[in-house]
């Protein structure tokens, strides 16, 4: 397998390998702690440094059982980056969810903490904008949360240009820590924001990506082209919205033109997906996805696909997805 490189967060000093490993979907509903051990044990062996959660993920759970697995796992806190998110909450309050005023947060960082059983995160993302809480707010409440020690850096995920120049201008105007990356969605179907929308940003703001669903929850790697397997992520009970997006016809036609495409280049549906995403230089880190420790393994291997991905090939992909 090629060497695993590491790439800097955007224009801070921070350093991210350049494939990482999250949670979502995964951690409670399809993995335990000895799972989540094991997986997680295979990445950071590979190199990778940053593991991805959310408060919300699996209502907490996800946090707990991450805690858990790094707590057996034993490995010095400098040598690995964790992330969490706050917008959604876990509780049905009125501040206690699908807002980022600043009594949640403060309440919100504080219990992520002791379910993931660390002093600190290092970063932590905004899940969502709010439009009811005064973005200065809650510019506010996450600077302060880095100035107490609580998290190293703060973003955003799927907040629009505007407002991510809007709470970045209000950081640099009150001298406070500004936001220096954002999580989006990214992958061979989902490509506006990230390359059109955020594309000022970059040069701007020095903007960094951690990007998610690489994989497009599963259907660039092939696995849905003949329905839903029954051990699947399309059978999660609550997400039967993400079945109904996994059935896409048009998009199964898209992925059975990428096949030959992977076959001339000797590797599988989901590493050529992975490969195309590290092609941008705007991508801090793809955050990948697995249940088991094989499936990590598999994922690493898609450094070995980026080097084929020249001009000629990266004109074909566009051609099979329409782009």
């Amino acid at each position: 397998m090629t060497k695993l490189n590491y790439r800097r967060l955007g224009r801070s000093g921070l350093r991210v390998s350049e494939l990482s490993f999250g949670s979502w979907l995964t951690y409670g509903n399809q993995m335990g702690v000895d799972s989540a051990r094991e997986c997680m044990a295979v990445a950071y062996d590979a190199g990778v440094n940053f593991f991805d959660n959310a408060e919300v993920y699996a209502k907490g759970e996800s946090e707990r059982i991450m805690g858990d697995a790094l707590k057996a796992l034993g490995w010095r806190r400098s040598s690995y980056i964790v992330s969490t998110k706050f917008y959604w909450g876990i509780h049905d309050g009125p501040n206690e969810k699908t807002t980022l005023n600043r009594k949640y947060l403060m309440q919100a960082i504080d219990a992520s903490l002791a379910r993931l059983r660390l002093d600190y995160v290092d970063l932590v993302f905004c899940h969502r904008a709010d439009p009811q809480t005064p973005i200065e707010e809650t510019v506010w409440a996450m600077s302060d949360m880095i100035s107490a020690g609580k998290a190293c850096y703060w973003g955003t995920s799927e907040w629009t240009a505007a407002e991510i120049a809007a709470a970045w201008h209000i950081a640099d105007r009150h001298h406070l820590h500004k936001p220096v990356m954002e999580q989006p969605q990214y992958n061979l179907f989902h490509r506006d924001r990230v390359e059109r929308e955020y594309a000022r940003l970059y040069a701007d703001l020095g903007l960094g990506t951690t990007i998610w669903s690489p994989l497009a929850s599963g259907m660039l790697t092939g696995t849905y082209n003949d329905g839903i397997p029954a051990d699947s992520r399309g059978t999660i009970k609550g997400y039967e919205w993400l079945a109904e997006r996994l059935t896409d016809s048009g998009r199964i036609a898209k992925v059975q033109r990428l096949a030959p495409i992977a076959r001339d280049l000797g590797c599988t549906l989901a590493q050529l997906a992975l490969a195309w995403c590290l092609k941008n230089p705007h991508v801090s880190t793809v955050i990948t996805g697995a249940s088991r420790p094989a499936q990590v393994r598999e994922n690493m291997n898609a450094l070995d696909v980026v080097d084929g991905l020249g001009p000629d090939v990266m004109a074909r992909i566009d051609a099979a997805v329409g782009a």
